[in-house]
């Protein structure tokens, strides 16, 4: 019997850091309370399409917990069984975490900081570029996220920034050039429609 599942993928509120403008990475940095605006935001709009999720997968930060946390009590589904894993945490930026985006440009030129920002294969010192971001990211999708899919379990994914960039490459099928133009806002759920062989069958996102 054919049987679609539903993805949602949801980037956590805004983080402290977001607001200060310094790159986060994996410092565990809390939510604003406009990000928990957000969180609850993008949970009304989910519970307005009426899906009963079967599982939720997050990473092992906390903007992206509270987040989930905050999304679940606004579709009222507390008691889901939710999967945490440094696999979808957020990029890693090394030597960069902590700094001011603006001072970092100063120091290192903002050329330089450019293509740390926003070349596909270039690390920061001490970090992760998106390849190798991807490299983590779109394997643990493929083997954990995407058998449930297949299964027919509707997913609900809280996660970051540049985890959920490459989650999208590969549902997209985007090239690493095209990733590079994707943004992903705060609090912004994407649903896709998943076909039991993995394919996707529709894209939306909600606002």
């Amino acid at each position: 019997m054919f049987r679609m599942a539903n993805l949602v993928l949801v980037r956590h509120g805004q983080s402290q850091w977001n607001l200060e403008n310094r790159f986060t990475g994996w410092v565990d940095v809390p939510l604003t309370e406009t990000g928990r605006g957000e969180a609850r935001k993008a949970g009304r709009l989910i519970r307005a399409l009426n899906i009963r999720f079967q599982t939720a997968y997050t990473s092992v930060l906390s903007r992206a917990q509270e987040t989930l946390q905050l999304m679940l009590a606004e579709i009222r589904q507390e008691q889901l069984p939710v999967v945490k894993d440094q696999a979808l945490n957020e990029r890693h930026y090394g030597d960069l975490q902590g700094l001011d985006k603006a001072e970092t440009a100063k120091k290192f030129g903002e050329s330089q900081v450019q293509i740390w920002r926003r070349s596909y294969d270039v690390a920061p010192p001490g970090g992760e570029s998106l390849k190798d971001t991807a490299a983590r990211t779109i394997p643990y999708f493929e083997s954990k996220i995407l058998p449930d899919l297949k299964a027919g379990k509707n997913v609900l994914v809280s996660a970051h920034g540049n985890s959920l960039r490459s989650i999208v490459m590969a549902l997209d099928q985007l090239t690493k050039e095209q990733v590079l133009a994707l943004e992903i806002g705060t609090g912004v759920p994407i649903v896709y429609e998943i076909a039991p062989d993995g394919s996707v069958l529709s894209k939306k996102t909600l606002t």
